[in-house]
C-alpha cells in the first residue's frame, strides 16, 4: 500500500477517534486488525476482542468521553497522532478532564491498525487529578523535585 492510501487510513482512524461511541466500536474489525497488538500504561492485549473491550470499558469508566486528535505525521506504514482526550470522572466530579497523549500506530497492508501503542504519563494526567491520591501525587512530586 503507498503512502498516499496509507493517508486515506489515517484520515479513517482520525475520524474514528474523534467520533468514538459504544455504536462505533463495534465496528471496530474496519479499523483494527484480528490480530492487531495495542499498549498503553495500563493494557497491553493482543487482538482485537481485546481491544473492543477496553473501548467498551473506557465507556463504562469515565463520562461523555471523546478524543480531538491535534496533529499527526504520517510515514510509510508509520503514523504519530497527538491528542487530547476529554471525559469527566463519573465517582468524582462532572467538570471536564484533559489527558494529553499520543499514539504509535502501525498499519497493515490493507491499511487497518495492527499496532498501536499509546503513550501518555499516568501520574501527571490521571493521578494528580483525583482527589486525595492527587494530593499525595502532587506532594511527592514536589518532594522529589527539591
Amino acid at each position: 500500500m503507498s503512502t498516499l492510501n496509507h493517508q486515506a487510513s489515517l484520515d479513517k482512524l482520525t475520524s474514528f477517534f474523534e467520533s468514538v461511541s459504544l455504536a462505533s466500536v463495534e465496528k471496530i474489525h474496519h479499523v483494527y486488525t484480528e490480530d492487531a497488538y495495542f499498549k498503553d500504561p495500563f493494557n497491553e492485549v493482543h487482538g482485537i476482542h481485546h481491544i473492543r473491550r477496553i473501548f467498551e470499558h473506557m465507556f463504562v469508566q469515565v463520562g461523555q468521553p471523546r478524543f480531538v486528535i491535534t496533529s499527526t505525521v504520517l510515514q510509510g506504514d508509520t503514523a504519530f497522532l497527538c491528542w487530547d482526550f476529554l471525559f469527566t470522572m463519573k465517582r468524582f466530579h462532572s467538570d471536564e478532564q484533559c489527558i494529553r497523549g499520543a499514539t504509535h500506530i502501525r498499519f497493515a497492508t490493507d491499511g487497518r491498525v495492527m499496532m498501536h501503542r499509546d503513550y501518555w504519563d499516568a501520574a501527571e494526567e490521571l493521578y494528580e487529578k483525583l482527589p486525595l491520591l492527587g494530593s499525595l501525587m502532587r506532594f511527592l512530586k514536589r518532594t522529589a523535585n527539591k
